[in-house]
């Protein structure tokens, strides 16, 4: 079957102009229009250079469709999710490369109710009217297109996932990375009791100081540089479209995704005892530990934001979270937000008396952990029957890849949905040398006789 390069398993993506144009915008328009019959959709777009191009194109396909749009202008993709709810839109395209390079650009897409379009859920679809050139005639009466600034409703929404009365004053480095979150924490700042220490705060289409991708460890270090200068308690980075949001400590420490999804389930359990936590099966342990203890229910669920909000929504989860620093909250259309984990963080902080490094440094004791590593492998298939047959006994789950667990310590091993790349992910219990040695002895394996 024919595709489209830029089409991926949840979003559409690819550089500009050979894989993602304006002519593939517009007909992207149409197509979406015809596959949702939809009759109302919001936009919003990244700082990039391309993507004022590509929103304009998608809303002439939108409005040559008979659609009429509502243009949010410059924003991020949380903000995209509770647009879509909070105007009633049938359809909402988020246009973002998130942390890809410049030359890069996308559009994340959502259905009514914020529910995600992914390639298994209405992409494919959409591709084939493009590729058959399948439109519908154009439309008698054009839609309209109306600018609206939803920013003060936006920043309400986030009274109802913390209480600012207790927030202690404290001094936090912001990261923005010269993507969108710059206005939003620059908003923010005077309702809050603490003093914020800002890096690349103005969106800079041209990315000056780096892609907006704290997962780099290079993009890390204006970070921790501000953290040790400033005397900072906490520091926050964020990628391009600010869905994810990155911790490091008071020392300047990069706290990885996995511990933040225990102190944010713990935080949130604490106001709403005996609801269900969302996780995804590449790091367990001490999730489920920390869920069980604050009277909660851990749930796994496949990794993937659509998997995530799909489980989500099945089984009435409060909050899911993904190692990956994708945190999804219910009261937020069941989408993920790089704001919310930033408030909660701090206001866990305050509550419990206890710094960052405090706070995370039990669990990372109790269950350290690999992080997850990259392999670009010529065969991941095989390479991962290989893997299996070389682990026997063990308990095996193959909810997302494989996982084995044994007494002692577990691990993870998936593939890409785009690349010909297998991750990693490796968890003891209370034996870092237990799980470094584990580590390195699957890496062997996975890298044999690969270039």
């Amino acid at each position: 079957m024919e595709k489209i390069a830029s089409f991926k398993a949840y979003d559409i993506r690819g550089k500009v102009p050979a894989e993602l144009n304006e002519e593939l915008a517009y007909n992207f328009g149409r197509a979406l229009t015809m596959h949702l019959f939809c009759k109302t959709a919001v936009i919003g777009r990244d700082v990039r250079y391309s993507s004022q191009p590509l929103s304009d194109a998608l809303s002439k396909g939108f409005t040559d469709s008979g659609v009429n749009v509502i243009d949010i202008g410059l924003c991020g993709t949380e903000m995209i999710y509770f647009a879509t709810s909070f105007l009633g839109t049938e359809a909402g395209v988020m246009i973002t490369a998130s942390h890809n390079p410049p030359e890069y650009n996308g559009m994340k897409v959502v259905k009514k109710d914020s529910v995600p379009v992914g390639y298994d859920s209405g992409l494919k679809e959409v591709e084939q009217i493009i590729l058959q050139k399948d439109f519908p005639p154009l439309a008698d009466k054009k839609g309209t297109v109306t600018k609206q600034n939803i920013t003060k409703e936006f920043i309400a929404n986030l009274d109802k996932f913390f209480d600012v009365k207790k927030l202690k004053p404290m001094k936090v480095v912001v990261n923005a990375g010269n993507g969108c979150v710059g206005p939003i924490l620059t908003i923010l700042e005077p309702t809050l009791p603490c003093e914020m220490i800002k890096l690349f705060i103005e969106p800079d289409p041209a990315f000056p100081n780096g892609v907006p991708n704290p997962m780099l460890e290079e993009n890390r270090k204006p970070t921790i540089g501000a953290i040790k200068s400033n005397n900072a308690d906490l520091g926050v980075a964020w990628d391009g479209d600010y869905d994810r949001c990155f911790f490091f400590d008071e020392f300047g420490n990069f706290i990885e995704g996995y511990y933040i999804v225990g102190l944010l389930a713990k935080s949130i359990l604490k106001k709403f005892p005996g609801e269900n936590i969302i996780h995804d099966p590449r790091l367990v342990w001490n999730t489920i530990e920390v869920v069980t203890n604050a009277n909660g229910n851990a749930v796994q669920s496949k990794s993937g934001h659509a998997f995530i909000k799909q489980k989500m929504r099945e089984v009435n989860a409060i909050y899911g979270g993904e190692m990956s620093a994708h945190h999804y909250f219910r009261e937020n259309a069941y989408s993920d937000s790089g704001i919310i984990p930033f408030l909660l963080v701090m206001q866990l902080m305050s509550e419990e008396g206890k710094t960052l490094s405090q706070l995370t440094g039990e669990m990372m004791k109790n269950y350290p952990c690999s992080g997850e590593i990259n392999s670009t492998i010529s065969d991941p298939v095989a390479k991962i029957k290989e893997i299996e047959a070389a682990y026997p006994g063990g308990k095996r789950e193959t909810v997302d890849g494989i996982s084995v667990e044994y007494d002692r310590w577990r691990f993870n091993l998936r593939m890409s949905n785009t690349e010909p790349i297998i991750r990693l992910n490796v968890e003891s219990r209370g034996d870092e040398k237990l799980m470094k040695e584990k580590t390195e002895e699957l890496l062997q394996i996975i890298r044999k006789y690969e270039v």
